[in-house]
């Protein structure tokens, strides 16, 4: 798992102690440095190398909500004891917001959603090649599977959960598989890579997919066993 490196912010000594005291009991999560004055973390930012940032909302120069509009790419954690400020926190795109006092479990929550969408703005979401109907951009998010093309061994053949198809042009897996997203797929023999998403059963030796109703049966060769599996958390 990614480690989430944290910034925290309170204006209030007590509660910021106590903030840190529990992220530093969360797996992969460490905090870069606390602050309790939001301006002193401006002036700072830019030598801070933190992808999470944990702030209160209530406070005197700037309020959280303000500064948050000022982290761009960060997951924003916001805390409050005031329930009012939930709807403006998540137009703001926040990954959690939390009522006073904050619970250990409840944190551990945010961070791991956290987790999910710094995940998400890392990953690529397509990659633009050259098939059979011109340059495409191929979305990752439809992707059932990729085979071999039955007409030109040189060129994939790429079907779409809703049974659609194309043609990549000339490509090898090897260079497919450094474009696709090593969490979303994994090759299962030498003529096959599938998304994890559509695997619906597997066994020693094969894997099943689902395409709408429609189960569609590939071996697993051993070769690809091990990563498969553990692609699938298995």
């Amino acid at each position: 798992m990614k480690e989430l490196k944290c910034v925290l912010l309170d204006d209030e000594l007590p509660a910021l102690r106590y903030l840190r005291s529990i992220c530093e009991g969360i797996t992969n999560v460490e905090v870069i440095k606390a602050f309790n004055n939001p301006l002193r973390l401006l002036e700072e930012i830019d030598q801070l190398d933190f992808n999470v940032c944990v702030l209160d909302i209530e406070m005197p120069q700037m309020n959280g909500m303000e500064l948050a509009g000022k982290l761009d790419g960060k997951a924003i954690i916001f805390t409050t004891a005031y329930k009012e400020f939930a709807a403006e926190a998540y137009e703001l795109e926040a990954v959690d917001y939390i009522i006073k006092p904050i619970q250990f479990d409840r944190l551990k929550k945010a961070f791991e959603k956290s987790y999910n969408y710094l995940l998400r703005e890392e990953v690529p979401q397509l990659v633009q090649l050259n098939s059979n109907k011109g340059k495409i951009r191929l979305l990752f998010a439809v992707i059932a599977f990729i085979v071999v093309s039955e007409i030109d061994k040189r060129d994939k053949t790429v079907v779409y959960d809703d049974g659609r198809e194309v043609t990549l042009k000339n490509i090898s897996f090897d260079q497919l598989v450094t474009l696709l997203p090593r969490e979303a797929f994994a090759r299962i023999n030498r003529q096959t890579i599938v998304a994890a998403r559509c695997v619906h059963a597997f066994t020693h030796n094969q894997v099943t997919l689902l395409l709408g109703s429609k189960p569609i049966v590939f071996s697993l060769n051993e070769h690809y066993r091990k990563d498969f599996i553990a692609l699938l958390g298995a």
